[in-house]
């Protein structure tokens, strides 16, 4: 890894994401809160369920990817936008259902009582359908894209990375592996899905909305998934060393029910060691660009410096 700074300032990697992630998350709560507006009806438990959910806390690192990403091919801003809320909602649901008693059986996500707790279970579970179903609503509607065929990939790409052959296949796999043991290919395998594909649906959205062809895309997808298994080692390390507080969640579960990660797998050193040179290898995938890959490569360290 680097020594976490860019740009003429000399800040770090953790203070410019920070900073831009933080302008951005006001934009994404502005949004939601439009979106989300309650209705004065039966169905306002809902929609207050969904903006306890939405609206507040979170890196809000994928909806910066997307715009980091689009940023080297100058990509309108609502484009990029839009698309980043999408990807969001779609984290976003998942948290909800992540944390449900039948899954993780969280208390606290963000630093606020999950939804389940906050509300009740089967609220929860429609909040979170909504979310997922209010991410296509979004990327379907024109003003995305105007153009229909970089709408329906972008549908196609952000529901492959979300169903069986990415999020929810590796949040099931997730789930065996409290009752078997796997090795580190699996393990890998595992996270790749569950954390990696939303990553790097972030990354391939804006070579979508670019038109790239499909080779020029190859060292975008490279940079994206080694951040994705930079991302998961990090949040393994914070699971052990990290302040509850700081994360806004308990830490210490995926010990507790006696899953395999990597660092059980592979121990604190070495995967801090794999992390760093996960950055290194995922900053050199951006070797043809310049300065516009700048806030890349500041993620790509922040992902290994943070705290939470």
């Amino acid at each position: 890894m680097g020594d976490g700074a860019i740009g003429n300032e000399g800040q770090s990697a953790t203070a410019v994401v920070t900073a831009r992630a933080g302008e951005l998350a006001e934009e994404i709560d502005a949004a939601f809160d439009r979106l989300l507006a309650v209705p004065d009806d039966a169905r306002h438990r809902l929609y207050d369920a969904m903006r306890h959910a939405a609206i507040g806390g979170g890196k809000r690192l994928r909806p910066l990817l997307v715009q980091a990403a689009c940023d080297l091919f100058h990509i309108s801003r609502v484009s990029a936008l839009r698309v980043g809320l999408a990807i969001e909602c779609i984290h976003v649901y998942s948290l909800i259902h992540d944390d449900l008693p039948a899954m993780d059986d969280d208390d606290m996500r963000r630093g606020k009582p999950t939804v389940h707790k906050a509300f009740d279970e089967a609220t929860a579970i429609l909040a979170g359908d909504c979310l997922h179903d209010l991410a296509f609503q979004i990327l379907s509607d024109e003003d995305t894209h105007p153009d229909p065929f970089v709408r329906i990939e972008l549908v196609k790409a952000l529901a492959l990375a979300s169903g069986p052959a990415g999020m929810a296949g590796g949040q099931m796999m997730d789930l065996e592996a409290e009752r078997t043991r796997f090795d580190l290919a699996t393990v890998t395998r595992l996270q790749n899905l569950k954390t990696g594909a939303l990553i790097e649906v972030c990354v391939e959205a804006a070579a979508i909305m670019a038109r790239l062809p499909a080779e020029a895309r190859l060292p975008l997808r490279g940079y994206a998934r080694d951040i994705g298994l930079a991302f998961q080692i990090a949040d393994d390390l914070l699971d052990v060393e990290g302040d509850p507080d700081l994360a806004g969640k308990a830490l210490g579960k995926d010990a507790a029910a006696g899953k395999e990660t990597f660092v059980s797998l592979l121990g604190v050193d070495r995967a801090r060691a794999q992390a760093a040179m996960l950055v290194d290898q995922a900053k050199a995938h951006l070797h043809g660009h310049g300065a516009e890959a700048d806030l890349l490569r500041a993620i790509a360290d922040y992902i290994v410096e943070r705290d939470r």
